[in-house]
């Protein structure tokens, strides 16, 4: 029996700040993340193979017959055909690109010379760069729309919302919704398990909230937006993935975004998404160690796992902000905060760890989950990669 594992190549630097927390696959676009687009196709659960301080974590499971999978690229239907064909010792590859091999070892070949090289000719969707993430989310969530509701039913629609296109529209059992209103004339709208939409929320489609996640009252979601579970949004949202577990939860705009799990956006915190002279918007890469044109003229704010700002903060255009970062104070942060800083435009300190994950600890708490010594020492680990960002 063929054992599957979602394998981090060289991608994972460009996806930093969500990989230093995270394999690839679990990223979410679309209603899911990566691993469990993964896990649905092929009808399994798929095990990881990442960075060492991560693997405590996301475990890897190894056979007699494994295949090892791109874990950045996104499947569809005849990718997934192809790969579950795939012959013993080769590897598919699309336009030089690798995207799995399947191999009779208890270890990924690295000379993948050795293997025989199959091509594939289909369409399919990679990450690999930051806000390919946002760029790819309106159609991956009519993607997985048609995956996780196949066969399925929908739970009915309250009468007091007003729903343009209801058979665009699947609501999850334990789901709430009252007073909103819903145009999926565009595209899907997934509301997932015991997720609650308020009075007066305005939403387009496609849009996905997973379970327990909250839209605000009077919230407007425009297109393309994603709240991942355990969520709360309010304010105005466009384009944007909220990995799980974070909280825009008042007025404010954030738009052609990307938040990972823990963060927190304070009152009237916005994002600028659009430069003033309509330019290309330049994104900080870690790959690299400098800012690379995105070839985008909507790109607004990344924020890596566990960091925060302050009521009234401004993001400008293309920031990245890094895992437990603490931002606070006027004006304009610098477009690239590194990991474990805190403060603002007028100076930054570093945040120590301790006290981050002190706050980690209260945060997991109130989500009735425990921040253990694994997740220390990720946190320890990223502590002390990002030390050489930390120049002030």
């Amino acid at each position: 029996m063929k054992n599957y594992i979602l394998f981090d190549t060289e991608l994972r630097e460009s996806l930093k700040p969500f990989t230093f927390t995270r394999p690839v696959s679990e990223i979410r676009c679309g209603i899911l993340t990566i691993t469990e687009k993964w896990n649905k196709f092929l009808q399994t659960k798929c095990s990881f193979k990442t960075k060492e301080y991560l693997q405590k974590k996301y475990k890897l499971q190894l056979a007699e017959d494994n295949v090892f999978i791109n874990s950045a690229v996104i499947p569809n239907e005849k990718l997934v055909k192809e790969i579950i064909n795939l012959p013993e010792n080769s590897s598919l590859y699309a336009a030089g690109k690798w995207i799995a091999s399947r191999v009779k070892s208890l270890e990924m070949e690295a000379e993948t010379k050795n293997l025989v090289q199959i091509n594939y000719e289909g369409d399919y969707r990679i990450l690999e760069h930051i806000w390919n993430i946002f760029q790819y989310n309106p159609e991956e969530i009519n993607a997985d729309f048609e995956l996780v509701t196949k066969g399925r039913k929908s739970q009915p629609i309250s009468e007091t919302n007003r729903v343009l296109c209801p058979e665009n529209v699947f609501v999850e059992e334990g789901a709430k919704i009252e007073f909103a209103i819903i145009n999926a004339s565009e595209g899907k709208v997934y509301i997932g398990k015991d997720a609650e939409i308020w009075e007066n929320a305005v939403i387009r489609a496609p849009f996905a909230m997973n379970e327990h996640a909250v839209v605000k009252m009077s919230a407007k979601i425009y297109e393309g937006t994603t709240i991942g579970p355990y969520s709360k949004v309010g304010g105005e949202v466009q384009n944007s993935v909220i990995i799980g577990y974070s909280n825009k939860g008042h007025d404010g705009y954030l738009g052609n975004s990307v938040l990972g799990e823990w963060c927190n956006l304070g009152a009237d915190t916005n994002n600028s998404n659009l430069k003033n002279d309509y330019s290309n918007v330049k994104v900080w890469n870690y790959a690299t160690g400098h800012f690379e044109n995105s070839g985008l003229q909507f790109c607004g704010l990344m924020m890596g796992d566990h960091s925060k700002s302050a009521i009234n903060t401004m993001f400008n255009t293309g920031t990245v902000v890094g895992v437990s970062a603490n931002i606070f104070g006027g004006g304009f942060p610098r477009n690239f905060v590194p990991s474990f800083t805190r403060g603002g435009s007028q100076g930054y300190e570093e945040y120590r760890l301790a006290k981050a994950c002190e706050t980690a600890s209260r945060v997991y708490t109130r989500r009735h989950k425990v921040f253990d010594d694994v997740e220390y020492e990720i946190l320890s680990t990223i502590f002390n990669e990002t030390s050489q960002n930390r120049v002030f």
